[in-house]
């Protein structure tokens, strides 16, 4: 009986959901085809959101394209690993993409690993202030101790909402939950470093080193 050499054994990556406002830019293949090289470097597979929406292509954009491009990343986020978030302002803001927020809060109630990054280490309130300041020519003020209202902060803004997350690089409600996972949330004005440094913590995490 001839003998049969036995089959190679394939070693899965664990499978890294690519977050960010990076699918509306100009040129999104090119930046995920870089973070996916960053990713594989750690022995994790990158996947970004636009690799579930193949089948949208040509679609054109209305309230029906964008409930299949939600059910699509929905579906994405439950069937991967893990998830690499980007906390960086949205559209000249200081704000994150929303959308990024969601899906930082799904994949949390899934109870998959979770990391960030972000190329502004500037944290929330100084965020906040740039800002009123480059926009609008104006300043935050002291919220005054004792006030009504949350204490979860010391200044507020022209319109007295109180800027909160001292610390954090965004709301808390994301980065804590990030931490809260096992996560940290990383920053570098590179954001090629601060991304290589969260997939490189997550790495760790995955293969049982971090």
């Amino acid at each position: 009986m001839p003998h049969s050499e036995p089959e190679p054994s394939v070693v899965l990556r664990p499978r890294l959901y690519l977050a960010g406002p990076m699918v509306f830019y100009p040129d999104p293949a090119t930046i995920f085809a870089e973070m996916k090289r960053i990713c594989s470097r750690y022995g994790l597979e990158g996947v970004a959101p636009l690799d579930n929406q193949l089948s949208l292509a040509g679609v054109l954009p209305g309230r029906a394209l964008v409930r299949r491009i939600v059910a699509a990343d929905l579906e994405l986020m439950r069937d991967l690993d893990a998830g690499i978030f980007c906390l960086d302002g949205f559209r000249r803001g200081p704000e994150m993409d929303p959308g990024t927020a969601f899906e930082i809060g799904y994949m949390h109630a899934l109870g998959k690993p979770l990391v960030g990054w972000t190329a502004d280490p500037r944290d929330y309130p100084a965020r906040v202030a740039g800002y009123f300041r480059d926009v609008f020519q104006t300043t935050l003020w002291p919220a005054p101790p004792g006030a009504l209202g949350a204490t979860s902060g010391s200044l507020r803004d022209p319109d007295g909402i109180l800027v909160h997350s001292e610390s954090c690089y965004q709301n808390a409600m994301t980065e804590i939950g990030i931490e809260l996972s096992g996560g940290l949330v990383f920053a570098d004005r590179d954001w090629n470093r601060a991304f290589a440094a969260a997939v490189r913590h997550l790495a760790g995490r995955q293969h049982g080193s971090g």
